[in-house]
């Protein structure tokens, strides 16, 4: 509780509140002195500690600075971290505990006693338990899949901001528990690159390629990762092969319909892709299977059938290695999918759908 005496006047101005006391005027401010002279004499203003003041009349330009950015407790810190403001980066797992102990020499070299040696261990050991927190099997394979896209993101020169959008994919895909079985945390970081690069606005005609070069998966894993990710965690993210469907369509030139048919074919192949996106259908499969899935199915909804599963197959395989049993599986959930979702396998329901989605 403060109080007013006769020589002390507090006058509020927005967000700082001037305070004039025994002939000294104090300016409270929440952020540092921006100038380097004085409002009042055009003296030179410097800082030292909170304070910023002028070196000729001794005017506090700005004093008990905060800074307001939010703790490691704020930001779902394990540990006490209430006093903690460091600041935080999406490459890092453990979110500003980044410290190495050394173990077997002290900060300058010299070689540790048996004693001190123990202490250390001890102190390496709590410090473990504070850096990767209870899930520590997680959060070292999160952290080795951060090292991952950071280590892509520096071989293609990428800028800061998309390295940390596509860590910020792979924290998410971390979150849904999306790695494990056949999709590697290491297939899971080439992807969120992949998806970074897609969202920014930088030319992606040749990193497409080049980040399944740097990744430590073949490329149609990368682009199922990408999938996966962009499916299960909702992310905005324009689709690796928005041309999927049509690539099958002309893998297939050989068995070439009458034009009316083959573009009512590609058109409700096209809806029911959107409708194994949204589901999804396949998450963890290249779109390219899916897409030939896709074509098959829309070939089953219309009244007059011209592919065999086999057909398709042959024709995906030229440009995604898949199977027949592949194809079977992804079309029935996509057919199952389009039931459930109109209530009836009539194909006009889906073409009029696709034709609202194009307007």
């Amino acid at each position: 509780m403060s109080t007013t005496t006769a020589n002390e006047k507090t006058v509020s101005d927005g967000q700082s509140s001037t305070t004039e006391q025994r002939g000294r005027e104090v300016s409270i401010e929440h952020e540092p002195a921006g100038r380097s002279a004085c409002p009042e004499c055009q003296g030179q203003v410097i800082t030292e500690d909170e304070e910023s003041f002028c070196t000729e009349c001794g005017l506090v330009v700005a004093a008990e600075w905060v800074d307001r950015s939010p703790s490691l407790a704020d930001l779902g810190m394990v540990g006490d971290a209430e006093m903690s403001i460091e600041p935080v980066n999406e490459l890092r797992v453990d979110n500003g505990m980044h410290t190495k102990i050394a173990k077997s020499t002290d900060g300058r070299g010299n070689p540790l006693s048996s004693e001190r040696w123990q202490k250390f261990q001890r102190l390496r050991k709590r410090h473990k338990r504070y850096q990767f927190g209870t899930q520590r099997n997680r959060a070292k394979r999160l952290n080795e899949a951060l090292r991952d896209v950071e280590m892509i993101g520096g071989n293609l020169d990428l800028p800061d901001h998309i390295v940390k959008m596509a860590a910020q994919y792979m924290r998410g895909a971390a979150e849904a528990r999306l790695p494990g079985g056949h999709m590697a945390w290491e297939t899971l970081a080439g992807g969120a690159v992949l998806l970074a690069v897609r969202k920014s606005r930088i030319d992606r005609t040749e990193i497409d390629k080049a980040v399944t070069t740097h990744t430590k998966a073949p490329r149609e894993r990368v682009c199922a990762a990408a999938r996966k990710i962009r499916c299960e965690t909702e992310a905005d993210v324009p689709v690796v092969r928005p041309e999927a469907v049509m690539d099958i369509v002309d893998a297939l030139k050989e068995d070439a319909l009458p034009g009316a048919q083959a573009v009512r074919r590609w058109r409700l192949a096209q809806y029911l892709m959107q409708l194994g996106d949204q589901e999804p259908v396949g998450p963890g499969t290249p779109r390219s299977t899916v897409a030939a899935a896709a074509l098959y199915a829309a070939d089953r909804l219309l009244p007059e059938k011209q592919f065999t599963q086999q057909q398709v197959a042959d024709a995906a395989s030229t440009v995604v290695p898949t199977s027949k049993g592949r194809i079977a599986r992804y079309s029935r959930e996509l057919f199952d999918a389009y039931v459930d979702r109109h209530g009836t396998d009539d194909p006009e329901v889906g073409l009029e759908a696709e034709r609202n989605t194009l307007r």
